[in-house]
């Protein structure tokens, strides 16, 4: 006896929403849901630049702590571009999209560093020599 016999849910071609679906095949949503994730994350991101104007303008903060703060909402604002805007989340169907964020900031750390290392070695080999040797090479 197949199933499709038995469960009048597949048979029906009715979907019960609850059970578990493969990715790329979510249950529809309403444009109500896109529409409000979005103006959140507007409202979220208006906020936190402005926190950072107004952070980096006023004596709000201690002087010397100004750049963690920044750090901070830095952070907070990226975390919300990834989760209102590009939809990053830490369900099963957004395994491959967190893994290829992964991969791509490892990229970017590897890259940035890599430069840094790169010219801090440039800076010391490069460093010039001081005047009285430079005066007794000359003929």
């Amino acid at each position: 006896m197949s199933t499709s016999d038995t469960d009048t849910d597949i048979y029906d071609n009715r979907r019960n929403l609850r059970d578990d679906h493969a990715p790329g095949d979510e249950p529809p949503e309403e444009s109500g849901h896109w529409v409000l994730n979005a103006n959140l994350g507007l409202g979220f991101s208006i906020i936190l630049t402005a926190a950072s104007f107004l952070l980096a303008t006023s004596n709000i903060v201690y002087g010397p702590a100004i750049p963690v703060a920044l750090i901070v909402l830095a952070i907070a604002q990226m975390g919300v571009h990834l989760v209102f805007f590009l939809h990053i989340t830490t369900g099963p169907d957004n395994t491959n999209n967190v893994l290829a964020l992964a991969f791509g900031i490892l990229v970017v750390v590897l890259i940035v560093l890599g430069s840094i290392w790169i010219m801090d070695h440039l800076k010391q080999n490069m460093m010039p020599m001081p005047m009285d040797q430079m005066m007794n090479m000359q003929p």
